[in-house]
């Protein structure tokens, strides 16, 4: 079973479909297909309606726009195409329960929809740490950028030695199953790949007799012996990822040899709801308070941070971001990502000036307005923000 994303029907660009105002930062994309991949997951794939799509590299996302009941919201998804079909893109989203934007992406974008995208963006990729062997860890969705990486491998002939371990809760949620296994069953001889699935435990209608529970190191030493000499990448929610760093830790693979990103849920209490990417390494669980590493600011050196709604403030001390001293302060902003992806916690600063450092997660224009990211933002003045 091969990748369908090289089929559709033609791109119509009169489609009339409602789509947030795009800038110079912006590329309107059109959906041309929807697959579906398990009970809860589908891929979009797209094509773009002006000059053609900028090169990403396997493991890069998109920040999508969306105009859902008269507001603009932007989520971040990793694209799960490989930038050796160039023609279109694709993204592989799952519903989230309470989710406004996976849940709006699968009851109403249908080909000949529209999109506003800008990127690529990350780091988090295969070509940035060449190798001969190479592990790839996921759980759950986390599995979008391993299919990008392996997909761009298997296109390319790529003389790589490839294993792939992927968790999932039961046999059904197996993302890309059927290709996975076309792939280990392809003559093909360039890439070598083995793939092992891991689940919870059987689904109502397939018992599983493969691995089962949680990815340990057990099962890893025993399926990768020379996991000390691979590359190794990991995908997957926050607490996933905080087992596997203790696993490949003991296991021994040097430090700058593992790479990570993180996929999470927006709480469904806060009022922009989604299911994204985060690419930071060794992020906090979401029900962590956030971060308090941040972009640098003069050692030793105290600011105070004011929330004019709020009526609070709060000194902040070095290395503080303004999302840190927010929770600090007692103040709610939503956020997810803590990284300067997302732009959920997005806001307006009053006056002051702060040290930002982000990663696609605000336009030009929007900094030009006075918008910041608490969340990869350091105050260098006395700051006072609109929360």
């Amino acid at each position: 079973m091969t990748v369908a994303v090289l089929a559709g029907p033609p791109l119509d660009v009169t489609a009339a479909v409602q789509v947030p105002a795009p800038d110079d930062e912006d590329q309107i994309l059109q959906c041309v297909q929807v697959q579906p991949v398990t009970h809860d997951v589908r891929t979009f794939v797209f094509e773009a309606t002006g000059s053609g799509l900028g090169r990403h590299e396997p493991g890069q996302y998109l920040v999508l726009g969306l105009e859902i009941a008269g507001e603009t919201v932007e989520r971040c998804y990793t694209i799960s195409s490989p930038p050796t079909r160039p023609a279109r893109v694709a993204i592989t989203v799952k519903r989230e329960p309470g989710g406004l934007v996976s849940n709006w992406l699968h009851d109403h974008l249908d080909p000949g929809g529209r999109v506003v995208a800008r990127g690529p963006y990350g780091s988090f990729s295969v070509t940035n740490h060449p190798a001969q062997r190479y592990l790839l860890l996921s759980g759950g969705s986390g599995a979008t950028p391993m299919m990008s990486t392996l997909r761009t491998f298997f296109d390319l002939g790529q003389p790589v030695d490839v294993v792939y371990v992927h968790s999932a809760r039961t046999p059904t949620d197996i993302l890309f199953r059927h290709e996975l296994e076309w792939m280990c069953s392809s003559t093909v001889t360039c890439p070598t790949l083995a793939v092992t699935h891991i689940c919870e435990r059987s689904a109502e209608d397939e018992t599983w007799f493969g691995a089962t529970g949680f990815l340990d190191s057990a099962i890893l030493a025993e399926t990768v012996p020379d996991i000390s000499q691979r590359e190794v990448f990991a995908c997957g929610p926050p607490p996933y990822l905080e087992a596997v760093r203790k696993i490949v830790t003991a296991l021994g693979v040097p430090p700058g040899w593992y790479h990570e990103e993180a996929f999470m849920a927006l709480p469904a209490a806060e009022p922009a709801i989604g299911s994204w990417r985060s690419d930071a390494p060794a992020p906090a669980p979401e029900s962590a308070p956030p971060s308090a590493s941040g972009p640098s600011s003069s050692a030793g050196q105290t600011y105070v941070v004011k929330f004019a709604r709020s009526q609070q403030q709060v000194e902040c001390t070095p290395g503080t971001t303004l999302l840190a001293a927010a929770a600090q302060a007692g103040v709610t902003i939503a956020s997810s990502c803590s990284q300067g992806m997302c732009g959920t916690c997005k806001l307006t600063q009053l006056s002051g000036e702060v040290e930002m450092n982000h990663q696609g997660g605000i336009r030009a224009k929007e900094i030009a307005a006075g918008k910041i990211l608490p969340c990869c933002s350091v105050p260098t003045t006395d700051v006072v923000l609109d929360a």
